[in-house]
């Protein structure tokens, strides 16, 4: 009854699709993919018709889930320590010692709190005949679960209506059950999310979860151990204790000392910190011995062994050539079975032997024979389609598509009321990673038709509610992002000011006056040889190749910004969101005489961003950054248009009063590079009364400047309306 009404009215949300898609993408919603060398943005595509799971039916998966997970937990505890399931006989000693996820580096730790796995992402499919089964164990970086967790909080604005009349269980407690795993294996100290940075294919989850958590966005860079103990460094250089760290790198990269002494990525001596028990890693370093493919295999074994109990949930009928009699039944049925590469991830090294002709069955039969532990064979699994609004025809399609459900263990395990539904964008294709090209698509685990609380009261407890998100003090900004906030204050200044300067000289050259434009080039440095007005508006408004463009502050701007999520809220990047994308679809359509105006919003998308900063709780002096950032730039650009000096007054006004919040702080490098280069064009401008007094701000600026290293200083933070800009 519950689900019939949850399908009829799940339908409405198809027609909102591209409202919802659009709100996906102002909020930055995206993954990453390399191709050919380069790293590209791209949106998660997503897809309306949700999955719907049955209360009863959730609740079988959620024992397994909590059963499986345990049970694995419960075997890297041991092959770490005593190694009793093998001495037992259960899992062969080679099978184990030959895992390239088994680090003997960690051998004898114990992690905080005894749990090694505390994010599990249990990938699963149903059968058509409606059994689930479980293809891969994610114990080490698991991702994926941000997407669902931001879809529906989009899906419930869209359509609060379908949310009240379908009782959907929530899936808002996963940033809250997350941070309740930390706090619990936590050392003391604070909390931080290592990203591998900006470019990383998962960044957008990364900076959400810290976000959505409290925790401290952390690049590798803002981290060092001392005396066997990790710690963050705040942009003055001053250190704060570090007592648990969810990382997102893997294990190879995670500590050059201990792991890959080739990483440049990595914390050199974070291994000796955890070994030290001073830190506590999530998830814990060496997991891959248990999410190995061909570990797989041994999983409904660990949990008799364990637990005592057989398993809930079915293990895909797996054959490892390791072992002789199955190394037959491979090779005998290789044209029938899903051959997969153990070293592989993402949907890579998986192969159906019926698409394989006669030589390339050959090849692959020669490469098992050859490294039989480097593979395992499975039955293929004729899992269920789920219907798909086809983004051409926006007709509704079979798909095929998996789920991805989320356990997490701290004090308790818990797993999440929802789960990460990823569907292949190719008919009958059965790989639907993301990075194969597929998209995903929410999650709904219906609630019980009683009215009965989900979990019993003594599981509600457990997990205390935090804040929906921390307060980010500038303490705990690094000096990388205390640049990144001064140029976002820059940046966007510069796209807001030159594009409301520009529309005057648009409005003389629409009046005949052909020329108007080239004072305005003049003033900021531009060349001045166009041939036609056409020419310019292309260069200065929309050529992404020219570093003096509206359009290239605007990208430098959301550079700086998404780094800042955390400290500056999804609420708040999406105005910078939504201006990189007004620009970018305006230079798409080649610039027609419509789209002048239109760049309007984009100025309007700067005020919101200003605004909405003034207006958040955000550190004050955390503010000050940007907006000092932002009214030195406003004083260059008043200066270069020769505007009315009340209008710089003002400008400097609001400078003097944001510097004084900073009183007493040590400053950046790039607040005395700015006003140094500043006080050096003012005169050639005409304006030594200005210089007089800006002198008073860099003689303050100068006393409490930390100088870095200029490696520190990259792209992301220069400017270049001019050659010798700093």
């Amino acid at each position: 009854m519950i689900e019939s009404a949850a399908r009829k009215l799940a339908k409405e949300l198809v027609s909102r699709r591209e409202e919802i898609n659009r709100e996906l993408s102002r909020n930055g919603v995206r993954f990453g993919v390399y191709k050919d060398g380069e790293y590209h943005d791209r949106l998660f595509p997503y897809d309306p018709v949700p999955r719907i799971i049955e209360s009863d039916e959730f609740d079988r998966l959620e024992a397994g889930l909590k059963q499986r997970v345990q049970a694995l937990n419960a075997y890297l505890n041991d092959i770490y320590s005593d190694k009793q399931i093998i001495h037992d006989g259960v899992v062969p000693e080679e099978f184990v010692y030959t895992s390239a996820g088994y680090y003997p580096q960690v051998n004898g730790v114990t992690p905080p709190g005894g749990v090694f796995a505390h994010i599990a992402g249990e990938d699963l499919v149903q059968g058509e005949d409606g059994r689930w089964w479980v293809l891969e164990d994610n114990l080490r970086i698991p991702s994926g679960a941000s997407y669902p967790l931001f879809a529906r909080d989009i899906e419930r604005r869209i359509n609060p209506r379908l949310f009240r009349d379908v009782h959907v269980r929530d899936n808002r407690d996963y940033s809250r059950l997350l941070r309740k795993a930390m706090d619990f294996v936590s050392t003391g100290g604070i909390a931080v999310v290592l990203s591998p940075g900006r470019y990383n294919s998962a960044f957008f989850e990364h900076a959400y979860l810290a976000e959505q958590t409290g925790a401290t966005l952390a690049f590798p860079e803002d981290l060092e151990v001392v005396d066997n103990r990790l710690f963050f460094l705040d942009y003055a250089g001053n250190r704060h204790r570090v007592g648990v760290v969810y990382r997102r790198l893997a294990d190879d990269y995670l500590d050059p000392f201990a792991f890959n002494p080739d990483s440049v990525i990595g914390v050199p001596g974070l291994l000796s910190a955890y070994r030290a028990g001073n830190v506590s890693i999530v998830n814990a370093p060496g997991n891959g011995a248990a999410d190995d493919k061909a570990i797989y295999y041994f999983v409904p074994q660990m949990i008799r062994y364990y637990l005592g109990e057989e398993p809930i949930l079915n293990n895909a009928p797996t054959y490892m050539p390791m072992f002789e009699k199955d190394r037959g039944e491979v090779l005998d049925r290789i044209g029938e079975l899903v051959i997969k590469d153990v070293a592989e991830a993402g949907g890579y090294g998986v192969v159906f032997g019926k698409d394989l002709d006669r030589r390339e069955r050959g090849e692959l039969a020669d490469r098992i024979k050859a490294e039989p532990r480097r593979f395992i064979a499975q039955e293929v699994i004729q899992f269920k389609d789920l219907d798909v609004v086809d983004a051409q025809t926006g007709q509704t399609v079979p798909r095929k598509a998996d789920l991805r459900a989320f356990v997490l263990t701290g004090q308790n395990t818990h797993v999440w009321y929802s789960g990460l539904t990823r569907y292949s964008s190719v008919p009958g294709q059965m790989i639907v990673n993301s990075s194969q090209g597929g998209g995903f698509k929410d999650t709904w685990v219906l609630a019980p038709e009683t009215k009965d609380a989900v979990r019993p009261a003594g599981e509600v407890t457990s997990v205390n509610l935090i804040p929906h998100v921390r307060k980010h003090a500038l303490q705990l900004v690094t000096a990388s992002k205390a640049d990144n906030l001064y140029w976002l204050g820059r940046y966007t200044e510069r796209a807001f000011t030159t594009l409301v300067q520009f529309y005057p000289f648009y409005d003389r050259v629409m009046d005949e006056d052909a020329d108007a434009f080239r004072p305005f080039a003049h003033a900021l440095d531009l060349p001045e040889d166009f041939e036609d007005f056409d020419a310019f508006i292309e260069s200065f408004l929309y050529d992404g190749d020219n570093p003096d463009s509206v359009r290239s502050a605007i990208v430098r701007a959301f550079n700086n910004a998404v780094i800042l999520r955390p400290e500056l809220s999804s609420r708040l990047l999406q105005y910078i969101e939504l201006a990189l994308t007004n620009i970018t679809d305006a230079a798409e359509r080649s610039a027609n005489d419509e789209d002048i105006y239109a760049q309007r919003d984009v100025a309007d998308n700067m005020l919101a961003f200003w605004g909405g900063i003034e207006n958040s709780s955000a550190d004050k002096a955390l503010k000050a950054f940007i907006f000092v950032g932002k009214y030195l730039e406003r004083i260059d650009l008043y200066t270069r248009f020769h505007m009315p000096d009340d209008d710089l007054e003002l400008a400097l006004r609001n400078l003097e009063s944001y510097a004084h919040m900073l009183d007493g702080l040590p400053l950046p490098q790039c607040f005395v590079d700015g006003l140094n280069w500043l006080l050096a064009q003012l005169p050639q401008r005409g304006y030594d009364w200005l210089v007089v007094r800006l002198k008073a701000f860099l003689d303050d600026f100068r006393s409490r400047a930390i100088m870095k290293d200029a490696k520190e200083n990259g792209a992301l933070s220069a400017m270049s309306m001019d050659a010798h800009r700093p």
